[in-house]
């Protein structure tokens, strides 16, 4: 029972977070200049946030995946130096 009420805490604030990162986009449409390296780029300053917004969201689910990627090989390799009991 405690777990579907957590899936819903986490459904609402997922809603909550998308519908608030869409009102900071869209209420920052003016165009902008932005320097990558070498090269100036203008662009609406809502693509450039979401462009950040992405690459951020990116670069989490990439460091998570790599964290729970290494403990899983952690712990597996601790488990196979453990002495296994004679059957």
């Amino acid at each position: 029972m405690f777990k579907g009420n957590m899936n819903k805490v986490k459904l609402v604030a997922i809603a909550v977070t998308s519908l608030l990162v869409l009102i900071v986009v869209l209420q920052n449409t003016q165009a902008v200049e932005t320097n990558l390296l070498f090269l100036t780029v203008t662009m609406p300053n809502a693509a450039l946030l979401f462009g950040t917004l992405i690459i951020g969201f990116a670069l989490g689910v990439l460091t998570a995946g790599h964290i729970v990627s290494v403990e899983k090989r952690t712990v597996s390799t601790a488990s196979d130096k453990e002495p296994r009991a004679a059957a």
